[in-house]
């Protein structure tokens, strides 16, 4: 275990961004008081400070909200133990005050700080902030916080960096029917009483309490371990909770968790406080390390400006993220929520016990998070949700969606340095989430998740309370690693006599690196799955390329695949034939593709068609392989029949198609024919599921059949169906007419709300608009993300002016979406951002967003000019899909073989393969098994 001591810590990078060295902080005593009526807070804080080197001024950080009253510095080893007053110099740009004093403070000494300050509550969701909600229909605030990565400066002037921990006592002062609430449990809680107070610094503080003569108390809170300051947290407000307690496993302590949030909506946070109690002790029995706190507390607050944050033992977020009716189950809320709340919990330990040395080093923390809360302990592993199936749709969630932003050149390593406090805030994207966590659950399968956690645990043994960098994690799993590496590879496998040949290359999701570009020589596990005499798979994980090419012996007359569980984060191109095989294989019953072998095949499918490589950029063994293969795409045709059998697992095949399907229909939504011909296609695949399952959700019924029959609708409506869109605009027709939701099931709110949006009128835009307003209402994110479907000039032109100037800032994003996801909206939308580009102009903050929007629009330009002529052709000239429209019966009469064969000889482009025949094939395979469910 690493020393607290101060003289063991690692020394501080000096730079521009970064305070100096000379003193490091070890306690603090933070007292303030927040008036909720006059939305102001202030109070003064006092440091205990280790004199690293001489100094006379002391350097720390302090946002210009803050309005500094007076600072001084006290050390005992000056003459008398002088107390000095300090000279405030401010520099608004870095968000640092220095306080200069006369007499130099002395290396190796002790001293203390106090600064006394006030301030405006922000409205900003960053720092202490207000955030509104609605009491017998009069808007009040209480106030929260959130300081990651820098905000605790706009709290209270501190050390506002994570190496820099200290420990933290918190006294609260507030209006006595208000709730306080921190890190820490409290220690006491007494009304002032003016004539029993004998602490002078804390009489003065009281005597300036806006209306003095109102009731108010004090909360004094245990001292905190020590911690990093974007970890402290702390709120005031009219908050209610709900509790429970678990009994943890190594300590055999009982410890209460809580969910605090405004009485209106408390009752929804049932299921949130479940899965706390499920995963809590989980963790601590996996880490093998106590949980450190006495308690575990979450804030769902109407205002955030992310999903959530992991303070420690306050977790705070979204309503939206913590808290769902319990009369109107919905499995999506209830997998978000378990997804959160247990990322959020891991970091209870990893993040918070042990801390990244620096910003640069985020991916440690939210890359193990992701993968730890949202697969690990939900999946088998722990079996606390085991028919979710999370690592399946870890493959089809974050694995995919880490390749579509890391296919990028705008893309940046996980491990990216962090220098300025503006580009802190743009690497919390889904790199540092998704691509980090699939890097480690590839190399938790490498060397296996027993290990994997083993080492994990060594790993936070050996820094508790400390911070740690790449190598720390790396040697802890004892894994040979730590690269900056941009972007993943493509694997092309070929055949060879003796076995395979295999090489790796930078993907590019336009296909053409250049040599600047192609670089990089990973350490890629392969992870090949092979298949003996008797019909079992084995999985050789001590198979590593590490060079650009080999060749490995393995008996290719038998299946075999690359990336066994799509463990690994690569893409793998195989010649035409061997594709074929593969697909078959995964079509059999007993197959030795797992669901995720499945799921992988069929999302890899568009992105490899959308990245064809031009095989002129490339060297010529590689040029002539990727030559071949694009003249003989058409195998991708062969994918879909990798979905898996029977109605357990078809719920994630079916969102994979969907979403797959959807990436070809945006590109030409200007091109109305394509546009119509393949929104067509989409009915015949989803209406018919649609026509199964129907509308309702019985209780009991299975997780995926509630899955299938909620993307069977949205596909439906995706395809824009007249039955579907008839069906779903009545019901939101009788909530209209009865205020009644019954008949808006919640895990549909989505599709009813985007049809009533785009069919309706005003009525149905204000209706969709009050519950976008309504904090309390479980649908709310439904409505902010789909009112934007109106096709109603007016209505449009409304919720743009709404969005500038009433929308709260934490939607602002999500009502964007939705007009973005609209065709008719989209052109207004860049309208309506180009006039209003004073606002915006700044892009400091998101210039790594502002190039990923870019490119991806380039791309998808060059996909379109590539494609755009071949699939008109494909769409007029094959009569196939007009049968498949026409006739359902005729869907279900064709024979599959017969059609793949018929697919083969039509096919003009990989475009149209990828995502339209692909479809069909799933669709025509698994209809008598639908039929045959109930």
């Amino acid at each position: 275990m690493m020393s607290s001591d101060p003289s063991e810590t690692p020394a501080i990078s000096q730079n521009k961004y970064r305070l100096p060295k000379n003193v490091k902080p070890l306690h603090y005593d933070l007292t303030f008081w927040t008036d909720l009526e006059s939305l102001k807070f202030g109070g003064f804080v006092t440091v205990d400070l280790d004199i690293l080197e001489e100094t006379s001024a002391i350097v720390l950080n302090c946002s210009d909200d803050l309005k500094l009253a007076d600072a001084s510095v006290h050390c005992a080893t000056l003459d008398a133990g002088q107390l000095q007053s300090a000279q405030i110099v401010a520099d608004k740009e870095l968000g640092r005050a220095s306080l200069n004093f006369p007499a130099a403070l002395p290396a190796g000494s002790k001293a203390q700080v106090k600064l006394s300050y006030s301030a405006m509550l922000r409205g900003s969701m960053n720092g202490y902030y207000k955030s509104a909600w609605q009491r017998d229909g009069k808007t009040e605030y209480y106030a929260l916080t959130h300081f990651q990565p820098t905000d605790a400066r706009a709290a209270f002037p501190c050390w506002d960096e994570p190496q820099l921990k200290a420990t933290f006592g918190i006294t609260m002062i507030s209006r006595a029917e208000t709730v306080n609430i921190s890190n820490m449990p409290a220690e006491s809680e007494v009304l002032y009483d003016p004539t029993s107070t004998r602490d002078a610094n804390l009489a003065t503080l009281l005597s300036t309490l806006p209306k003095k003569d109102d009731q108010w108390k004090l909360t004094k809170f245990q001292k905190t371990p020590l911690m990093s300051s974007y970890l402290v947290a702390f709120a005031n407000g009219p908050f209610a909770h709900l509790e429970t307690k678990v009994v943890m496993p190594l300590s055999g302590r009982t410890v209460p968790l809580r969910v605090y949030a405004t009485p209106d909506i408390i009752h929804q946070a049932e299921f949130c406080l479940e899965v706390t109690a499920k995963v809590l002790p989980l963790y601590e029995k996996i880490f093998e390390i106590e949980y450190p706190l006495p308690k575990l507390d979450t804030l769902a607050a109407n205002d955030f400006d992310m999903g959530a944050m992991e303070n420690w033992g306050l977790i705070t977020g979204r309503t939206s993220a913590f808290m769902m009716d319990p009369k109107k189950p919905n499995i999506l809320a209830r997998k978000s929520i378990a997804g959160t709340q247990s990322h959020e919990v891991a970091h209870m330990w990893f993040g918070n016990i042990t801390t990244m040395e620096w910003w640069d080093y985020l991916y440690l923390n939210e890359g193990f998070a992701t993968l730890m809360g949202e697969a690990i302990v939900l999946g088998e592993f722990a079996r606390v949700f085991p028919e979710w199936k999370v690592d399946s749709a870890f493959v089809a969630n974050h694995v995919h969606h880490a390749m579509v932003l890391d296919a990028k050149r705008s893309s940046h390593p996980i491990e990216v340095e962090c220098p300025d406090a503006n580009f802190i805030n743009q690497i919390f994207d889904g790199l540092s989430y998704s691509k980090a966590a699939s890097v480690l659950r590839m190399l938790s399968e490498y060397i296996g998740e027993e290990r994997f956690l083993k080492g994990v645990s060594g790993y936070l043994k050996k820094h508790l309370y400390a911070n740690s960098v790449t190598r720390d994690l790396w040697d802890g799993i004892s894994a040979a690693s730590g690269e900056d590496i941009i972007g993943f590879p493509l694997i092309t496998v070929t055949e060879t006599s003796s076995g395979i040949h295999v090489r790796q290359d930078r993907y590019l999701n336009d296909g053409t690196p250049n040599a600047d570009e192609n670089e990089t020589i990973w350490n890629i596990p392969l992870a090949i799955l092979t298949v003996d005499e008797g019909g079992q798979a084995h999985v050789d994980k001590t198979a590593i390329l590490e060079e650009r090419e080999k060749i490995l012996a393995i008996d290719t007359s038998r299946t075999f695949k690359l990336n066994a569980g799509t463990t690994s984060f690569y893409r793998v191109s195989y010649t035409p034939e061997r594709l074929s095989k593969i697909a078959a294989e995964a079509t059999k019953e007993g197959s030795v593709f797992s669901l995720s072998d499945r799921i992988g095949l069929l999302l890899r499918c568009f992105g490899t068609v959308q990245g064809r490589i031009d095989p002129g950029q490339q060297s010529p063994h590689l040029g002539r392989h990727l030559a071949e293969r694009n003249e003989s795409q058409v195998t991708l045709l062969s994918i879909p029949l990798a979905l898996p059998i029977g109605q357990r697992y078809l719920d994630l095949v079916w969102v994979s198609a969907l979403n797959s399907l959807a990436g070809v229909i945006r590109p030409f939504e200007d091109h109305r024919q394509i546009n119509d011909s393949l929104r067509a296609f989409t009915r015949t695949l989803f209406v018919p599921i649609v026509q199964r399952f129907g509308y309702d959700f019985p209780e009991g019924e299975s997780v995926d059949i509630v899955e299938l029959r909620k993307t069977a609708i949205q596909g439906a409506v995706v395809g824009r169906d007249e039955s579907v869109t008839q069906e779903l605009r009545s019901r939101f027709t009788d909530y209209l007419k009865t205020g009644d939701k019954t008949r808006i099931p919640s895990d549909i709110a989505k599709p009813i709300f985007q049809t009533a949006a785009r069919y309706g009128g005003r009525e149905e835009f204000e209706a969709i608009l009050k519950i976008a307003e309504d904090p309390t209402d479980t649908y709310r994110s439904s409505a902010i993300r789909n009112i934007g479907c109106t096709e109603d000039l007016g209505l449009m032109k409304e919720l743009f002016s709404y969005i500038l100037t009433k929308a709260r800032d934490q939607d602002v994003v999500g009502f964007c979406l939705g007009l973005e996801a609209n065709p008719l909206a989209r052109r207004i939308l860049v309208e309506f951002f180009q006039d209003n580009y004073d606002h915006n102009k700044d892009t400091t903050r998101y210039s790594m967003a502002l190039a990923q929007s870019l490119e991806t629009i380039r791309a998808r330009i060059t996909y379109i000019e590539r494609s755009r002529d071949d699939l008109s052709d494909w769409l007029t000239k094959n009569t196939t899909v007009d049968a498949l429209v026409d006739s359902t019966d005729l869907v279900y009469a064709y024979d599959w073989k017969t059609l793949i064969a018929t697919y083969f000889a039509a096919f003009v482009t990989p475009t149209v393969m990828s995502a339209i025949d692909i479809f069909c094939i799933i669709n025509l395979h698994h209809k008598e098994r639908i039929r045959s469910w109930t």
